[in-house]
């Protein structure tokens, strides 16, 4: 087991002249740069894009919904760094609702997991075919105030590692703390993110109210 050494790669213009930062979160045995990549297909010219990238290239070494002691040390840890890494960027002066997430398969259940457990009013969050950790779900481990946050989460059915049934659960959890969810189920989509996606992605980032 493992916990992750602090290794972060920025992109784009600097925090003090944007104001503006997205993080984006790999899958598992991608890189950092390579979910910057994405960001080419975002409108995200005026973010500051931040990418952590996991030590070993995963963030936990089993299913997102194995029990979760399997998934220990290494998934605190991952949900520390990245907790270290908003405290960092909303201490520079940017607000919440200017601060956004993103990320693929394993890096989408670490998305959804980590700002379901510290909810408030972000930017937006796009949760590309993943859902909330765990064996099963434990709704009272999250906490906080969406207020109306914008959410996109997607998935193909089947997906080979997130079943529509967590998608589902991941949905209400995130409801009830109060985001507003568009939630997309692709029939027979392979584990990568569409180019519908990207648009869907697209317009949350670029919607009047997040302007």
């Amino acid at each position: 087991m493992y916990t992750h050494k602090k290794d972060v790669i920025t992109k784009g213009k600097p925090l003090s002249e944007t104001g503006k930062a997205l993080i984006l979160i790999h899958g598992r045995g991608a890189t950092a740069q390579s979910i910057l990549d994405l960001a080419n297909y975002l409108p995200v010219q005026d973010f500051t894009l931040y990418a952590p990238q996991a030590t070993n290239n995963s963030w936990y070494p089993y299913s997102f919904m194995a029990p979760e002691a399997q998934n220990q040390p290494a998934l605190d840890s991952a949900l520390e760094q990245l907790d270290e890494l908003v405290k960092s960027i909303l201490g520079q002066g940017v607000k919440s609702e200017d601060l956004y997430f993103g990320g693929f398969s394993q890096g989408a259940c670490l998305t959804s997991e980590y700002t379901s457990r510290h909810a408030r009013k972000y930017g937006g969050i796009l949760i590309f075919t993943g859902g909330l950790i765990g064996e099963k779900v434990d709704p009272t481990r999250y906490k906080g105030d969406f207020a109306g946050t914008p959410v996109l989460i997607t998935t193909g059915d089947p997906d080979p590692h997130v079943p529509v049934s967590r998608v589902e659960e991941t949905v209400n959890v995130m409801e009830k703390l109060g985001a507003i969810i568009t939630k997309k189920i692709y029939p027979g989509r392979p584990h990568t993110i569409l180019q519908e996606e990207l648009d869907l992605a697209s317009q949350l980032i670029a919607s009047p109210e997040n302007g």
